[in-house]
């Protein structure tokens, strides 16, 4: 008798298409991505202040549009159609960016760009759970957040490469930019297939509901509140961007700190989920929060570029450790035929934290300096991990069950 398939040897085709697909688009949004702070700030005259509330809004948009997205996806039983309209539409917002003159029109294709990223998000994470058996989600989600985060470091990379052959040309850079979204499209189209059998949410009116609510549960609902907190300390990258400059590092150089911090999470995401597998999230969880504690205190207190990156690789560091941990509990949690609904709500929440923290920390950043945003991270990394700590005996019982 074959042995039947373990860790990422189990995962199916379509979750590894699907983690092609995130890998070309954050090739594509990375080469815009790990330029537009300092094009803001040093090509269009923007504050630190604006910056965070530009980053703030755009991912709040994202996650308030997956609520949405979520549960069309549940009433129809249907997760490929939303998923192709929604990288579709980022692919869509590309040409703005090298034509934007104003902040605001950089906004406006920020905005649009992350509704496409809304649409697609909770029947992405659906579709992965609704293929793969319960015992290997950690590895699926797992394996779709590394070859993402490949992504994450490749385009910085190729944004470094076109600034020396483009002559530090940030507009050309971003022209380029397009080649690799239309990429990710064509990968959905020929690679991504949807089973048959999804369940179907028969309930008719409007997303959310009180019967909705009640019908996650307090187990998922636990999971939001530690989803929002873990978010409130883990403001924009766009602040680690702007911070590397603010220490010395050449602006054709600034893109490595998106690479250093990608590569050590692209490593760690995939074993991270497969050995949680094994031996429960929470421990992960809490060993994340500490990284990111220390991450928040070398940037708060080493000054040079040296010091910065090794900060930013910790950052990474805890990104891997935790980000795809809280997707896995909330398809362990959620019931079945509202599960895009339950990734929708758990975005919606942790969307807004992100907008809250963004926007403090692009305040703190204009009143006090980027130490005093740092510091404010390490404090909200403090009160996660607290809750995490005391809400410990729950959580090993809730893991044992699963």
């Amino acid at each position: 008798m074959t042995a039947p398939k373990t860790g990422l040897r189990a995962v199916p085709r379509t979750v590894w298409a699907l983690g092609l697909v995130s890998m070309f688009t954050d090739i594509s949004s990375e080469i815009i991505h790990s330029l537009l702070p300092v094009f803001l700030v040093t090509g269009l005259g923007a504050s630190v202040a604006l910056v965070g509330l530009i980053e703030g809004v755009s991912e709040a948009t994202a996650s308030i549009t997956k609520l949405f997205s979520g549960w069309i996806s549940d009433r129809l039983g249907k997760r490929k159609l939303l998923v192709l309209i929604g990288y579709g539409l980022a692919t869509l917002t590309k040409p703005i960016f090298p034509l934007a003159v104003t902040p605001f029109e950089v906004m406006a294709a920020r905005f649009a760009d992350r509704i496409g990223k809304g649409i697609r998000g909770a029947p992405r994470d659906a579709l992965i759970a609704d293929i793969t058996p319960n015992g290997g989600r950690g590895a699926a989600y797992g394996l779709r957040q590394s070859l993402d985060t490949v992504g994450a470091f490749v385009g910085p990379l190729v944004a470094m490469a076109l600034m020396v052959v483009l002559a530090g040309d940030m507009r050309a850079v971003f022209a380029w930019a397009v080649v690799p979204a239309m990429i990710a499209v064509v990968l959905i189209v020929i690679g991504v297939e949807e089973p048959r059998g999804i369940a179907r949410s028969v309930e008719r009116g409007p997303p959310i509901r009180l019967a909705d609510v009640r019908g996650m549960g307090r187990r998922f609902w636990s999971i939001v509140l530690l989803g929002v907190v873990f978010t409130l300390a883990r403001f924009s990258e766009a602040f680690l961007i702007l911070r590397a400059q603010g220490v010395g590092l050449p602006i054709a150089l600034v893109p490595l700190v998106l690479v250093i911090m990608n590569v050590v999470y692209a490593g760690v995401a995939a074993p991270v989920g497969a050995l949680s597998d094994r031996i429960g999230r929470r421990k992960l969880l809490a060993a994340g929060l500490v990284v990111l504690l220390a991450a928040d205190l070398v940037l708060t207190l080493f000054g040079g570029v040296a010091g910065v990156l090794v900060g930013v690789a910790l950052w990474g560091l805890h990104l891997g450790l935790t980000q795809g941990l809280l997707s896995t509990l909330v398809a362990d949690a959620a019931p079945a035929p509202l599960r895009a609904t339950a990734f929708g709500l758990f975005n919606l929440a942790t969307g807004l934290s992100l907008l809250a923290a963004s926007v403090i920390a692009g305040l703190l950043w204009a009143t006090f300096g980027a130490q005093a945003t740092f510091l404010a991270g390490a404090g909200f990394t403090l009160v996660a991990l607290t809750g995490l700590i005391l809400a410990g005996p729950r959580h090993r019982d809730r893991e044992a069950a699963d």
